[in-house]
């Protein structure tokens, strides 16, 4: 039965492929350089590999299973990667010795002398035969991952293989190329979705993991804080680090280490090191919380050793995010005499250094967020020289130029940090995202940044499904290995690298659902930062019409927003998606659907019965159908975050849709 099954989904994925059509422009991320040499290459049923540095080895299939199975050697995985993606082309693979000549296979060597900058490869695709030259290992990786999307593209239909002769020659524009997820805002995946996720950015060429962190990691002596959270343990870091390492991705520790602690402040062993310990209000609760440590307490110093102490020695990356951004309440509390006497910068700087102290005794470079100390620019200098300052900006017009000059003055590493837009919306921002993500490109790469850092946040119960940003984390991987496609986008087509690379819908039609439903927050007519006007009618349904989020909203740009979600409706229930998972993915697809749906009419029926457009004036009756549906999609909400998350986080991330049922229900 499995066979039967496992054999119908392999033609079903050939089947995407067949239909996706023979076009280079599919290759994900775009290479640098690549040349037609008007000829072709008929892959051999049986085809040798010789090995970087091969010696005299046992010339089977058997052998060169045994060889990628066995782990530990640098080789291993893209030898693992060539092996697979011919085997499923029915191509036999085999480790040969090195010779002078060879016909109608292929040779992987390593040359750094040929390439100036680590990852870079080249690919001679001839007529007798395939050559990957790569700079290191991890170029190696990314030209064998290149070579299969070839094999994809051109599948072998029973016939022989034959793939077109080319020359390519590729590079990373950033070094570090990197996805940064929340999991401290209620959802934290399982292992198995970190893994799958892990696999899918290693296709794109992603080289950087971070789990941004604030209270979502099992510290010993500290369970009072994590204890509801299904936090993450040593021993699940400590696999993960060694699954991204096998994959050429660097797993960063990331623990904010200042503002965004009143997960911890809120407790009685904790809240004296809150820089206000009565609390105070903020974006991330709707309760007065303490948020940030006090920076002159010196046991806020020793809190973080502690935490350090704890989290560092799961991840082999010598790199440590520590966060310090939106410190709202800093000189509002205990600090306040002594940032009105020194300055709210200075105070800042002090702790920003001895935080940096901290990480430096641990062997660790520190990242930080910048957005803080950019409010000080005649500080900025003083930072550590060695800390590389993370900036962060979420919309299309973002100004990242202007930023990052300030941080290419002081002479500091830096990298550009955009978003996938995905929270605060249900469904993205498909516009905003690319403009983001594509700006975030082409102004880092000119201004000389190291690094380019995808962030994908969960704000408000992380209610939108974890492939709601897989647009983002695409879009991002094409910009940051090549800034070429970010600066001239009209050449870059979005939806169906989607359906090629994460959807594989053989009706193209998948990525234009998801593309389409992160558009929708434009069709609804009122665009506000850092998120969905449909959004916030949705969670904030006590928020009054005129309010500046539902500015332009009005009940024909809703009517219109439900119309085109019905065609999308349409759309995905056609999709025939190769894929292990299709039916969760079209689920979550039609959830999110069905949530912006609800919003509309929720939102109409307000317009329908003004009195200031308060939930009140609509008819009880009304209400509570509204109650009702609302509450037949939380119900589908807690059954698709239990498919990859934690249930932790499920129990706060229902509170607010409950609290709009209980609106509802009044």
């Amino acid at each position: 039965m499995f066979y039967r099954e496992r054999t119908s989904f392999m033609d079903l994925e050939r089947a995407f492929w067949e239909n996706a059509g023979m076009s280079l422009d599919l290759l994900h991320p775009r290479p640098q350089q690549i040349r037609d040499l008007g000829s072709h290459w008929t892959i051999p049923r049986r085809v040798p590999i010789v090995p970087p540095l091969a010696g005299a080895v046992d010339g089977t299939a058997d052998a060169l299973d045994a060889t990628v199975a066995g782990g530990g050697a640098p080789c291993d995985l893209p030898l693992r990667r060539l092996s697979d993606g011919l085997k499923g082309q029915g191509i036999e693979p085999s480790l040969t010795p090195s010779s002078e000549r060879l016909e109608g296979g292929i040779r992987l060597q390593i040359d750094r002398s040929l390439f100036s900058k680590p990852q870079s490869y080249e690919m001679a695709l001839i007529p007798t035969g395939l050559e990957i030259t790569a700079a290191d290992d991890a170029g190696l990786f990314y030209g064998i991952l290149t070579f299969c999307q070839l094999l994809q593209l051109y599948p072998s239909s029973g016939a022989a293989l034959t793939l077109p002769t080319l020359f390519i020659r590729d590079e990373p524009d950033f070094i570090h190329r990197g996805v940064m997820l929340d999991v401290s805002r209620d959802r934290i995946p399982t292992m198995p979705t970190l893994y799958e996720l892990v696999d899918l950015l290693a296709g794109w060429k992603i080289n950087q993991l971070q789990l941004y962190m604030e209270h979502t990691f099992a510290y010993r002596g500290h369970a009072v804080v994590w204890k509801d959270a299904d936090p993450f343990t040593p021993e699940e870091i400590q696999a993960l680090d060694r699954y991204c390492r096998e994959r050429y991705i660097e797993l960063v520790p990331n623990q904010n280490s200042f503002g965004h602690l009143h997960h911890w402040l809120i407790h009685a062993p904790y809240r004296s090191l809150a820089e206000c310990p009565d609390g105070v209000e903020h974006p991330f609760s709707p309760s007065r919380e303490p948020f940030s440590l006090c920076p002159i307490d010196p046991r806020s110093i020793s809190f973080l050793r502690d935490l350090y102490d704890q989290l560092l020695p799961n991840f082999t990356s010598r790199q440590f995010n520590v966060g310090l951004d939106e410190t709202f309440d800093l000189g509002m509390g205990r600090s306040a005499e002594v940032c009105q006497r020194e300055g709210r910068g200075r105070v800042y700087l002090e702790f920003l250094r001895k935080i940096h102290q901290l990480v430096a005794e641990r062997s660790r470079k520190m990242q930080f967020w910048g957005d803080i100390i950019l409010h000080y620019p005649e500080l900025i200098g003083e930072c550590p020289s060695d800390a590389i300052a993370l900036e962060w900006g979420y919309e299309a017009n973002h100004p990242f130029e202007e930023h990052l000059e300030t941080f290419v003055q002081a002479g500091l590493e830096f990298y550009v940090c955009p978003g996938t837009s995905s929270w605060n919306s249900l469904a993205g921002r498909t516009k905003n995202a690319l403009g983001n993500l594509s700006r975030a490109a082409v102004a880092g790469h000119a201004a000389g940044a190291s690094g380019y850092l995808i962030t994908d946040w969960g704000d408000h119960g992380h209610l939108q499904p974890p492939p709601v940003s897989t647009l983002g984390f695409l879009a991002g991987a094409a910009y940051s290995w090549n800034v070429s496609s970010a600066s001239d986008p009209k050449h870059f087509d979005i939806p169906r690298l989607l359906d090629a690379h994460a959807f594989k819908d053989r009706t193209l039609a998948m990525a234009d659902v998801v593309y389409g439903l992160g558009n929708l927050y434009r069709t609804a007519g009122s665009q506000v930062a850092n998120g969905s006007a449909l959004f916030y009618l949705l969670l904030f349904p006590d928020l009054p019409l005129n309010d500046n989020r539902f500015q332009g909203l009005t009940a024909a740009s809703l009517g219109r927003t439900i119309d085109q979600i019905e065609d999308l409706f349409l759309k995905l229930s056609a999709a025939e998606i190769a894929r292990t998972d299709a039916g969760l993915l079209i689920s979550e697809f039609q959830w999110v659907a069905s949530m912006l749906r609800f919003s509309c009419r929720m939102g109409l029926a307000r317009f329908e019965h003004p009195s200031g457009g308060s939930l009140g004036a609509i008819p009880g009756a009304e209400r509570l159908r509204l109650a009702g549906d609302l509450r037949d999609l939380l119900k589908e909400h807690q059954r698709l975050w239990r498919c990859r998350s934690r249930p932790g986080g499920l129990r706060n991330s229902s509170r607010r849709l409950e609290r709009v049922i209980r609106l509802l229900e009044k």
